[in-house]
């Protein structure tokens, strides 16, 4: 597959081996679509991280292949790059520079950026980011928010066809990581695809179009947001004054996990040949239970996430 194919990141076999034996990634086959916003997850030591540094071309893979934006990487890193954007485990600054004079060293080292435009761009990336009238203070008196925006800056300072950004709202306010999601969704609109990389299982749904989750090195599933969520089973939900019988009932019709709060009743549907709604309520019913409300829960990434991997939320690997 190539870009025109609609593939701004492709992998194929991808794998990585440390010294000692170590495989941080096994075998990996991602697919990243043009114009998404990709959420990246997996627990910790899933080969997240790896995979980026991967793509990036920070490190060569001991097997298997990958294409950023229909080129060969790292074989064809200096020729892609300037069209990538990274934000990568926070950004590195000169804490005795400005935020300003930050970015302005970082575009001067893009052998590509126009110089004529670059005081100006700056300042846009500041803005962008709302750091424009912080962008005069020494970056050793920025908070970690202040750092992680400004690393997404630095990622903005020119238009980029593909962002891969790590964790960009860590360290962020409540409004700060609204604030970043809003722009994810905005680069998204002008036309970047997001390479998003988050141990935030809501950020992830909030944001994003597509994700993959891996782990222990290995791809577990891909697809839109909606549809891993769909894989998951979904919980029935009954409130009655019944609950014995009502579970009782529930667990004939091949419910398991079957949960009793007060007046509450819930319980996993089976994946296989799940029962009718409709057939479920009118069996209570049958069996005198007094329902008050019945209906399915919906169903989150983080249920679709735990049933995929057995892992609960630490997924910040």
């Amino acid at each position: 597959m190539t870009e025109a194919s609609g593939a701004v990141v492709e992998t194929r076999g991808l794998s990585k081996r440390y010294r000692g034996g170590q495989l941080a990634v096994d075998g990996l086959d991602l697919t990243v679509p043009r114009g998404s916003v990709f959420g990246f997850l997996g627990p910790n030591g899933s080969g997240k991280t790896t995979t980026i540094r991967m793509l990036l071309g920070l490190i060569e893979p001991t097997g298997g292949s990958a294409r950023l934006l229909g080129e060969p990487v790292p074989e064809a890193a200096r020729r892609v790059l300037p069209r990538v954007g990274a934000l990568i485990e926070g950004p590195a600054l000169y804490g005795f520079l400005s935020g300003r004079d930050n970015l302005l060293r970082y575009d001067a080292a893009d052998p590509t950026a126009d110089p004529a435009t670059r005081r100006a761009r700056v300042a846009e990336a500041l803005d962008r980011v709302g750091l424009g009238a912080a962008g005069g203070k020494k970056t050793r008196a920025y908070s970690l928010g202040m750092k992680q925006r400004l690393g997404l800056a630095a990622a903005l300072l020119r238009p980029r066809d593909l962002l891969v950004l790590d964790e960009p709202t860590n360290g962020l306010d409540p409004q700060g990581m609204r604030e970043i999601r809003a722009l994810v969704r905005e680069l998204a609109g002008d036309g970047s695809t997001v390479f998003l990389s988050s141990h935030l299982l809501d950020e992830i749904e909030q944001v994003c179009t597509h994700a993959a989750v891996m782990h222990r090195g290995r791809l577990v599933t891909q697809g839109t947001v909606a549809e891993l969520s769909a894989d998951a089973r979904g919980r029935l939900a009954v409130t009655t004054p019944d609950p014995a019988d009502a579970a009782r009932i529930l667990k004939e019709h091949g419910l398991t996990d079957l949960t009793v709060t007060d007046d509450r009743v819930t319980g996993a549907l089976p994946a296989a040949a799940p029962p009718d709604p409709a057939e479920l309520n009118a069996a209570l019913v049958r069996g005198g239970v007094r329902v008050r409300a019945f209906g399915q829960e919906r169903v989150s990434l983080e249920d679709a996430f735990v049933a995929l991997t057995g892992e609960g939320f630490d997924v910040a690997g």
